[in-house]
């Protein structure tokens, strides 16, 4: 991959090209075989340690969004997230304490979720612009992403109207990001694509590229509630997309895989893509995050003697 650097700032508008986005193709055969040579040259590094698995921890926005969510559910979840492994479990598997890189909740709860992780490093995001399905009016969610910011969310989760992307309404939907990513301000935005609902995966990478060209600092696969959510297959196609928009403009957007991911041999295989298909300078809470809060029941299983 050609190192452009990163003098350009992420979160603004690059433009958008049309043409370009409508010659986007992307060949089902190059997808089933590149994620086949992921698999394989995965499985030959052996089982997860239990310092790797540990190394996940930092990656993870943990996330409550039931409707039964009340302030002291997420304040279980903030003290989870202050203090996710015992003690003695982080000195044996070396390094420095390890906590979660966000908490996601709705915005009801954003005030509590910060009191609860005063003086701690996670961050506070939540979802917005008519989560999960963005089918409010574009000012509505327009509104809906204002009040985020003005709540105190470090981080922004927004999702758009699927149909814009199916009727191939790709100028709209550029319009609609842009004015997201404007009532955003300064905060982290991450774009939900959906991925399990664009028709395959010619719509996953083309809302990809309209997601980064309008100033997404993270797209997302999911927002966990689609009968389909995070796939290596979108995970690759969305990397390639990160790759493609580092080399020509310098900005190192990030990646999100959120939904469904339980097992830290999954989770592994998506270090690896992005290892393989972006480097390791992706590999950090800025630019690569896993919404999947049951993966850390699961790696503080493992990871703590029973």
């Amino acid at each position: 991959m050609g190192e452009v650097g990163d003098s350009a700032p992420p979160g603004e508008a690059r433009g958008f090209d049309g043409p370009e986005l409508r010659s986007l193709q992307v060949d089902p055969a190059w997808v089933d075989l590149r994620i086949r040579e992921l698999r394989r040259s995965r499985s030959e590094g052996g089982p997860a340690s239990r310092k790797e698995m540990a190394a996940l921890i930092p990656l993870l926005d943990l996330t409550t969004l039931r409707g039964g969510d009340t302030r002291q559910s997420v304040r279980t979840l903030c003290g989870v997230a202050r203090s996710p492994l015992p003690r003695q479990t982080l000195a044996e598997v070396g390094g420095p304490e390890r906590t979660p890189a966000a908490v996601c909740v709705h915005q009801a709860f954003i005030s509590t979720a910060r009191e609860a992780l005063d003086g701690s490093e996670v961050r506070v995001a939540t979802v917005a612009a008519g989560f999960p399905h963005a089918l409010s009016s574009r000012r509505t969610r327009i509104l809906d992403v204002e009040e985020a910011v003005a709540a105190g969310a470090d981080e922004v989760d927004v999702v758009f109207p699927r149909f814009l992307a199916l009727e191939e309404r790709w100028e709209e939907l550029y319009a609609d990001l842009v004015a997201l990513r404007t009532a955003a301000g300064t905060k982290t935005v991450k774009v939900i694509l959906a991925t399990g609902e664009l028709g395959g995966f010619t719509g996953i990478a083309r809302a990809s590229r309209v997601a980064l060209q309008a100033g997404a600092d993270f797209i997302k696969t999911s927002t966990g509630m689609e009968s389909v959510n995070a796939t290596v297959e979108a995970g690759l196609i969305m990397a390639r997309e990160i790759r493609s928009f580092h080399e020509r403009t310098g900005v190192r957007a990030g990646l999100k895989p959120a939904g469904g991911i339980g097992d830290p041999e999954v989770a592994l295989l998506w270090l690896h893509l992005v290892r393989e298909e972006l480097g390791e300078e992706w590999l950090n809470p800025e630019h690569f995050r896993f919404g999947a809060s049951s993966l850390l029941e699961t790696l503080a299983g493992r990871l703590t003697p029973g």
